[in-house]
């Protein structure tokens, strides 16, 4: 199983996966699902990736391919986000309807799900989510996050922090406690943790951390954040008979 997520602010993008690919009692693996294309100086691309590797591989190939061939549409020559997530999302159902039908007789599952985000320049960032079928949604000033995946454990978090406003770091943080959630409670998902955090208008992919499972910082996260939700459990209000109970005892 797969957990990613990316979350728009008005500072601008964080995009964060895991990296588990096989779960089992005996059979453990990680691979990458965070692809980033910067094909021209005026324009930075994250897509994160959900679903049948193989079918993840073939269109990440595709994608690669053309930016290679001059005449043909890319992610170099697209004008526009929705623009370029038509084209990603294009691709998409192209590959999925050939693996389909490549693996219909095998009972394997080729279908993917996408988060395709970043910024070109003169116009403002922005995440979708893709699906197979080749159609695909943005997030909104209600719901600033996209999730894929595994999502519903990490989702409670991601509801009550995050903003619009809310700064990058903080988003980034917020990410890393939602996909920390989501290692706790689902054994298919699991570190590595990729995240990129993208400023607007910088077309840079500096800010990226990759947090291997013994990494000092997530174990400092995750430590605080439990001590945090420790410590708030603690003072939650008490029923009225443990207020009279104590009293009586005075």
């Amino acid at each position: 199983m797969t957990y990613c997520l990316a979350i728009s602010t008005v500072d601008g993008l964080v995009f964060c996966s895991d990296s588990r690919t096989h779960a089992g009692p005996d059979r453990l693996s990680s691979h990458s699902k965070m692809h980033v294309f910067r094909p021209a100086s005026d324009r930075v691309f994250v897509l994160l990736a959900a679903g049948n590797l193989a079918t993840t591989q073939a269109i990440v190939n595709h994608i690669t391919q053309d930016l290679d061939e001059p005449d043909r549409q890319s992610l170099r020559t697209c004008e526009k986000m929705n623009e370029a997530a038509q084209y990603v999302a294009q691709i998409c159902r192209n590959e999925v309807d050939q693996a389909v039908t490549t693996t219909a007789d095998s009972g394997i599952d080729a279908t993917v799900t996408f988060i395709f985000g970043g910024q070109i320049r003169d116009t403002t960032p922005a995440i979708y989510q893709l699906y197979s079928a080749g159609n695909f949604i943005s997030e909104s000033d209600q719901t600033p996050y996209l999730q894929i995946g595994e999502s519903k454990y990490g989702r409670p978090i991601l509801d009550r922090i995050v903003k619009r406003e809310t700064s990058l770091e903080d988003a980034a943080r917020c990410a890393i406690v939602s996909m920390d959630s989501t290692i706790k409670s689902n054994a298919t998902v699991g570190p590595p943790i990729e995240v990129l955090v993208y400023e607007k208008d910088s077309f840079s992919t500096d800010h990226y951390i990759k947090l291997e499972e013994d990494d000092r910082y997530l174990y400092e996260i995750k430590h605080s954040w439990n001590e945090a939700l420790n410590k708030a459990f603690s003072q939650l209000p008490r029923f009225h008979w443990e207020k009279r109970s104590s009293a009586n005892l005075h």
